[in-house]
């Protein structure tokens, strides 16, 4: 019993394989045989040549015309060839309104479908303390403001110091040349006391000579040692206070000294905090000009202790003189009391000119060396002056860097000012544009919050509406912007409109471009989300209409018709589908006139010749 339906499968297995796989062997098979005549609508088989009762006869055999199939003879004609795809209704525009500042809703809620109008007030936040934020950024703007002047004046009083410092420049610059004449006119000196020095030499046996005169002048000579006594308490007066100065001398050059270390340690401090960025270019500057300032100090203390020690000299020298003067008036008064020793005391006293003149040497030398404390002194008050104008210019500096900080005062109190409005003005969220609330508004009492994103509501544009649909790679050439469109929603109803919108990048899953149309709707009757079928106005074709069961496929897959050739061969033609119609679809890829098999096309294959009767579409 299990046999049978075994042996009937593979039966059938065999017969499907020989018209699947083996159909072209099959038909040959068929041609070569002696197959049956077909007259008009009848079809008589002829009878077996082995059979015994088959009379005899000397008829010639039947010629064999083609495999029998019904064709059409189409001629292409032009037609519309839109671009038809499928897609959805979507809103023209669409927001959902997130608070932009945080707080309670004071207003009443509006439900959703409310036609709103742009600009309508759709919630209201609490304004809490903000407004007292608003006025203390306004304080703090008027504040700013207020410094502004003052600052003004400082950099103002920096400059007006300038034309001073700049004058005491020039002044010492001056002195300079001043002090360098005194220099020569003290070097001009010297020659004129070594002359004085060779005098007294010279007056020395001339003094012998007058040894006899100078008994006759003792009464004088007693007069100039009592004279000369009396200079002797003023000169050592003057030497006590010249030896007095020179303390007060050195001890200036100490403290300019100590200032000069206190200048460079602090110029070292701010180089590093300059360099680290903990401190402004002005007080380095400040740090460079005190420097200089020491330094220039140090210089005139030096200056001025040598000028004590030259007026040490000096004054030593004037006591010298003067116990001189009585040495020669007591040498006058021994040598008109005793003939020998007033010799000799003539002979000291020109000895005690030329000391004198040696002194008048060391004088004028001193004086030279005054005069170089003198040119030093004035240099130095021109780097000290020349530091003064560097610690003004650096002074007009930091007044302008105020000046500069108050109107960056002013600028960020003016941002606060603005930013305080800004939260205000964000209290109230108004409709950005006309059309339905797609969600009730924040109710009474909601806490909105800006980092969680709380929405006041959405609002959505549906007059016009858009449609959407997805273009495939074959058909996106063909669709241009502003070209007529139409669609036909689920509803059938049919609406026209044109294409706004051709995406020029594919998705990268699908690979189709996103297009979109725009039609009225202004009743508001199409909403958003209903499916449409969309035909969007292309360049037409020539096509040829066929009934829909022409259509095959050959061996390799591809969509065609099979006609018949020349000689009533059968050939097969690909096409491509351009669209379905009502009485069958139109084709591309034929000839303008070509004949085309309806019915047997599944039985014929290429080459293989038929014998075609021709009818019209829908026969």
């Amino acid at each position: 019993m299990r046999i049978m339906p075994i042996l009937t499968a593979l039966l059938v297995t065999l017969v499907l394989y020989g018209l699947v796989m083996e159909r072209d062997r099959m038909m040959s098979f068929a041609v070569s045989m002696r197959p049956a005549v077909m007259t008009g609508d009848e079809t008589e088989t002829a009878a077996p040549a082995a059979s015994p009762e088959a009379p005899t006869s000397d008829t010639p055999p039947e010629i064999f015309e083609g495999m029998r199939v019904m064709a059409m003879r189409s001629t292409a004609i032009s037609v519309n060839d839109p671009v038809v795809i499928r897609g959805e209704t979507q809103a023209l525009r669409e927001v959902t309104l997130k608070a932009e500042t945080s707080g309670k809703v004071i207003s009443e809620p509006l439900r959703r479908g409310t036609r709103v109008a742009e600009g309508d007030v759709l919630c209201r936040i609490d304004p809490g303390t903000r407004e007292v934020a608003l006025a203390e950024a306004q304080a703090a703007l008027a504040e700013a403001r207020a410094r502004l002047p003052e600052a003004r004046a400082m950099q103002a009083e920096a400059q007006a110091q300038l034309p001073a410092i700049e004058a005491g420049i020039t002044e010492a610059v001056a002195a300079v040349p001043a002090a360098e004449a005194a220099l020569a006119e003290a070097r001009a000196g010297v020659p004129a006391a070594k002359a004085r020095l060779d005098e007294a030499e010279a007056r020395l046996p001339e003094a012998e000579a007058r040894l006899a005169e100078a008994r006759a002048r003792v009464p004088a000579a007693e007069a100039r040692l009592e004279e000369a006594r009396a200079r002797v308490p003023e000169a050592e007066s003057r030497l006590a206070e010249a030896e007095a100065r020179v303390p007060e001398a050195q001890a200036r050059v100490a403290e300019a000294e100590a200032r000069l270390e206190e200048a460079e340690i602090n110029l070292n401090a701010a180089e590093r905090l300059n360099e680290n960025g903990f401190s402004a270019r002005t007080q380095l500057a400040s740090a460079r000009a005190a420097l200089e300032s020491a330094r220039a100090q140090i210089q005139t203390a030096r200056a001025q202790a040598k000028g004590a020690e030259a007026g040490i000299q000096a004054a030593r020298s004037t006591v010298q003189g003067a116990r001189a003067g009585i040495r020669s008036a007591e040498s006058d008064l021994e040598s008109a009391r005793a003939g020998v020793r007033a010799a000799q005391s003539e002979v000291q006293n020109a000895r005690a000119g030329i000391e004198t003149a040696r002194s008048q040497i060391e004088g004028a030398n001193a004086a030279v060396q005054s005069a170089l404390s003198q040119i030093e002194g004035a240099r130095a008050g021109g780097i000290t002056a020349t530091a003064q104008r560097e610690s003004a210019a650096a002074a007009v500096e930091s007044a302008k860097a105020g000046e500069e900080g108050a109107l960056s005062a002013i600028q960020a109190a003016q941002a606060a000012v603005a930013s305080a409005e800004k939260d205000i003005e964000r209290l109230t969220i108004h409709a950005p544009f006309s059309g339905l609330l797609e969600t009730d508004t924040a109710e009474l009492g909601t806490l909105l919050q800006t980092q969680a994103g709380d929405a006041c509501a959405t609002v959505i544009q549906l007059r016009p509406i858009k449609i959407v649909g997805y273009l495939p790679e074959t058909d996106v050439a063909r669709v241009a912007l502003g070209a007529r469109a139409g669609a036909r929603l689920i509803d059938e109803r049919n609406v026209s409109g044109e294409v706004t919108f051709v995406s020029r990048n594919a998705d990268p899953v699908t690979r189709t471009f996103l297009v979109e149309l725009t039609v009225p709707n202004e009743d508001l009757s199409i909403r958003a989300g209903q499916t449409a079928e969309i035909a969007i106005e292309a360049e037409g074709a020539t096509a040829h209409l066929l009934p829909q069961s022409a259509l095959t496929l050959d061996d390799d897959g591809r969509l065609g018709v099979r006609t018949v050739g020349e000689g009533d061969r059968v050939a097969f033609n690909p096409v491509r589908l351009l669209r379905d119609a009502r009485d069958g679809v139109y084709v591309t890829g034929l000839p303008e006139e070509v004949s085309v098999i309806t019915v047997g096309q599944e039985f014929v294959t290429e080459g293989v010749k038929v014998a075609p009767t021709y009818g019209e579409l829908g026969q």
